[in-house]
């Protein structure tokens, strides 16, 4: 029996003990997780400066350690995520329908525990502790795996939130963190089916497709982010600009980045700067460029260099200071590419034209869709969530940022006095 499987048996049956908890206790819990993370800072620290040191020495790319990478300031938003999550509404036990029938009997129905969650993620700390926050709200064990890059210090975060469940009585088995460095956890997993409810991968699209394809237990498919910005015929300029600078600069390595602009035509035929003006801005913040023929020759004419675009760059996630800029005719030829080349996850219009946004609002496929904001709010901290376990861009169960409330399911409750049918 692997290991995986033994944690999967121990977190069923602490999930049991979990389940049982009132509201208020699962909150104290979470209060108690987010003192453990401030109060053990260095001993986080110290664990992920471990991680970032061995990244470096084998080469990764910086935008990938900067994901790695905590600090005090991390840290105290992932204390504050477990704060918030513990603020919220009670996800357990709401009614979602109730009827009584003509027969006398009644019947509601409620919201429940998944029971054991499963997640695979990749070198992201901080999804070990918004992850179980979000479990032990919503009643769930959960076991996490996540990848080599961040084994020490997901075990140490892992074992800070354990203390806290064996604290209250808890077997910290609720929260089981499985060896990131043993890739073959992850197969076992997908085998899991009886002990893992559901699983829930977080990371590049190959770990997602692994996960989707091979699982055997039920997958909620999050997504990889190729977002895009389209700069509309009718848009501010410093507005669209803006909205791209932070969509694309402020943060390049996470899935809600903008990973491609298109440019109206219209607007470049009224101001045949403003290509130049946005490739100026994008290679001024450093921003690696791709861009069809007239881009190509607008970087030409202000001596930036501009790559010819290539089918794959469309729709390509970069996740590094780099972008795919198209001249597009019109918002359905935008509203077309997006949904040809997008993945689903955050698309943004810039505009001034109200009918134009409400084309785009409704008919571009997405999980979040922006009229005149960057793509960066996609987030579950931002949406007033606390936290997030991913964004998922599939269509069934749950859709964009998930927090608790996409974290449970239902059972109908029937009372009655002596029916029978």
């Amino acid at each position: 029996m692997g290991e995986a499987r033994n944690q999967a048996i121990a977190a069923k049956e602490a999930q049991k003990a979990l389940a049982r908890l009132s509201s208020s206790e699962r909150n104290g819990l979470l209060l108690d997780m987010a003192q453990g993370l401030r109060s053990n800072m260095a001993r986080l620290l110290e664990a992920n400066a471990q991680d970032v040191d061995a990244a470096r020495k084998n080469g990764t790319r910086e935008q990938l350690i900067d994901r790695l990478l905590l600090s005090e300031a991390r840290i105290e938003d992932m204390a504050q995520g477990l704060e918030g999550v513990a603020g919220q509404a009670e996800p357990l036990g709401r009614i979602l329908t109730g009827q009584k029938l003509a027969n006398g009997m009644t019947i509601e129905k409620i919201t429940v525990p998944l029971g054991v969650v499963a997640m695979v993620f990749e070198a992201r700390p901080n999804v070990t502790s918004d992850a179980a926050g979000l479990c032990i709200k919503t009643g769930n064990a959960c076991l996490l795996k996540g990848g080599s890059l961040a084994a020490n210090s997901i075990e140490a975060i892992g074992a800070v939130l354990q203390e806290s469940l064996e604290k209250a009585g808890i077997s910290k088995a609720a929260i089981g963190i499985l060896d990131p460095r043993n890739r073959g956890e992850v197969e076992e997993l997908f085998n899991l089916t009886g002990l893992v409810d559901v699983l829930i991968p977080r990371g590049g699209a190959g770990l997602i497709k692994n996960c989707v394809e091979n699982s055997k237990v039920p997958v909620i498919e999050t997504g990889t982010g190729n977002c895009h910005t389209y700069i509309e015929s009718t848009a501010d300029l410093d507005m669209a600009l803006n909205i791209l600078r932070n969509a694309k600069c402020s943060r390049p390595s996470v899935c809600n980045a903008c990973e491609s602009v298109l440019i109206d035509r219209v607007l470049v035929q009224k101001d045949p700067l403003v290509v130049e003006k946005v490739i100026t801005m994008l290679n001024e913040n450093g921003v690696k460029m791709h861009g069809d023929e007239t881009v190509c020759a607008a970087g030409q004419v202000c001596c930036i260099s501009v790559e010819p675009a290539t089918e794959a760059d469309w729709g390509t996630e970069y996740l590094d200071l780099e972008i795919s800029i198209k001249i597009i005719d019109g918002v359905d030829k935008a509203i077309e590419h997006i949904n040809t080349y997008g993945t689903k996850h955050s698309e943004c219009i810039v505009t001034q034209d109200y009918a134009a946004a409400q084309k785009f609002l409704e008919q571009v496929d997405a999980s979040a869709v922006y009229v005149n904001a960057s793509t960066r709010f996609t987030d579950g901290g931002m949406f007033g969530l606390g936290a997030e376990i991913g964004i998922s861009t599939q269509r069934l169960h749950a859709r964009g940022p998930m927090g608790a409330d996409a974290l449970v399911t239902a059972k109908y409750i029937c009372r009655g006095s002596g029916q029978v049918r």
